[in-house]
């Protein structure tokens, strides 16, 4: 089970839109947030960015987001191009992953790979 996931990232404001217009459809909200961090989470953070002077090293393969829905999977895909992301593969079903798998993949603005997928 995750607890958290951190992203160094180049530029907090640029990255605080991004994620902000991605998460807040999903039902998170910034919970903690400073001059080098931004964390968001729902009772918790568990979505950390944080700045910390220096180009962001080796990534990840993606982080998945869980959405409640079809709709919540499309806006948070909108919002994430709407605020600086870029497409990685637009929302539809995906049945080679399950009969109900609705994803959408996109990129922050440094390049880090999202999934929002909806199982309902």
């Amino acid at each position: 089970m995750i607890d958290h996931v951190g992203f160094e990232v180049a530029d907090l404001d640029r990255s605080g839109r991004f994620y902000d217009a991605v998460l807040y459809p999903l039902g998170a909200r910034r919970m903690v947030q400073s001059d080098h961090a931004i964390a968001y989470g729902v009772n918790e953070s568990h979505v950390w960015i944080v700045v910390r002077g220096r180009t962001p090293g080796p990534g990840y393969g993606h982080l998945a987001l869980d959405a409640n829905g079809k709709a919540a999977v499309d806006a948070a895909y909108a919002g994430g191009l709407a605020s600086g992301g870029s497409d990685d593969g637009p929302p539809g079903m995906r049945p080679q992953y399950g009969e109900r798998y609705y994803a959408a993949y996109l990129r922050d603005p440094d390049g880090l790979r999202l999934e929002v997928v909806s199982r309902r």
